[in-house]
């Protein structure tokens, strides 16, 4: 797991790393076009922003938000993004299922072929 994180955070989980999340890669902030690349090449995004979910239904890759609502509705009901809020056992257990190849089949809503 990558997790591209503001230097802030860092020491926090860092602490937390040590404790056993070896499997937690943590990266300096990316800019906007690497941040893109990662996102394109991930099995499954997990975040609280709604530009990432809209982003993450753009390039097709399965998203969940780790909010209870969101301010763009249309990931969910055409995208490729769920809806898990701060339930930790949901998030786990929504990102094995999309990780053993049940994943959700979005599309890109209509107008946001960037044009």
């Amino acid at each position: 797991m990558i997790f591209p994180v503001h230097p802030r955070t860092r020491k926090r989980l860092e602490e937390l790393r040590t404790k056993g999340g070896k499997s937690l890669q943590l990266v300096s902030p990316l800019s906007y076009l690497q941040f893109l690349h990662l996102q394109s090449e991930a099995a499954v995004v997990i975040t609280d922003s709604g530009g990432i979910q809209e982003e993450s239904t753009t390039l097709g890759v399965p998203c969940l938000t780790v909010r209870s609502n969101t301010e763009r509705p249309i990931t969910v009901s055409m995208g490729t993004n769920t809806i898990v809020g701060p339930d930790a056992e949901r998030l786990l257990k929504e990102a094995f299922r999309i990780l053993s190849g049940c994943r959700k089949q979005g599309g890109v809503p209509e107008l946001w072929d960037g044009r």
